[in-house]
C-alpha cells in the first residue's frame, strides 16, 4: 500500500468527508459501507449534548452536520461517510424530541415531533412510540423512531403533553398517531 497516506479518523476529517458529498436532505448513509476505521471520542448524552474529546460541541451546525451521518448497526452507533466508519457513544438515544405538533382528534389525530438537531418525524406505523419503564424506580422514557433504527427520547414537557393527549383503548392507556394506537400503560379505566 505505498503511496497512500494513512488518516486517523477525527472529527474534522469526518466533517470534510461529508461536507464534499454534495447531497439535498439526508445522506445515503445506508449506501456506504466504508471499512471500519475505529472508535471515535464523540459522546451523545442523554439530554441530546454532543461532546467530542469530553467537551461540548458548542457549534448547532457541526451537530446536525454529523447527526445526518448517524448510523445504527447490531445496536452500536456510527458516523458514516463514503470513506470513513467510526464508532461513537450514545447514552440512551441519539435524538431528543423537544416538541411536537398535533393534528385532528383521537383516532385521526396525527403527532409529528421535531428533534433536537431538525429532524421532523410523523409517529405511525413506521415511525412507532414507545414506552421503557425503568425496573426500579418506574419512570417512564418515551421514544419515538425518526429514522433508520435511530430513535428521539421525547422530552419531559412533550411527554406530559402528550399524556393529556391519551386515551383509553382495549386495556391500554395511550396514544393514537397516524391511525395506529400507541400503548403507554395498562389502563386504569374506571367503568
Amino acid at each position: 500500500m505505498s503511496g497512500q497516506k494513512t488518516v486517523t479518523p477525527s472529527a474534522e476529517s469526518l466533517a470534510a468527508s461529508v461536507s464534499a458529498v454534495k447531497t439535498r436532505g439526508l445522506p445515503p448513509v445506508h449506501l456506504w459501507n466504508p471499512p471500519f476505521c475505529g472508535d471515535l471520542d464523540m459522546r451523545i448524552a442523554r439530554d441530546g449534548t454532543w461532546f467530542y474529546q469530553g467537551t461540548p460541541i458548542g457549534r448547532p451546525g457541526l451537530v446536525k452536520l454529523f447527526s445526518s451521518i448517524l448510523k445504527m448497526e447490531e445496536g452500536k452507533y456510527f458516523l458514516v461517510t463514503p470513506v470513513e466508519k467510526v464508532g461513537i457513544t450514545v447514552d440512551d438515544a441519539p435524538f431528543v424530541a423537544v416538541d411536537f405538533d398535533v393534528e385532528g382528534e383521537a383516532k385521526a389525530q396525527t403527532l409529528t415531533f421535531h428533534t433536537n438537531v431538525g429532524d421532523v418525524a410523523v409517529a405511525g406505523p413506521d415511525l412507532p412510540l414507545r414506552v421503557v419503564r425503568d425496573p426500579k424506580t418506574g419512570e417512564p422514557s418515551p421514544y419515538v423512531l425518526i429514522r433508520a433504527n435511530l430513535e428521539a427520547l421525547i422530552d419531559r414537557k412533550s411527554f406530559y403533553r402528550l399524556v393529556d393527549l391519551g386515551v383509553h383503548h382495549d386495556g391500554w392507556f395511550g396514544l393514537w398517531s397516524s391511525g395506529t394506537f400507541f400503548p403507554v400503560i395498562p389502563s386504569a379505566e374506571l367503568p
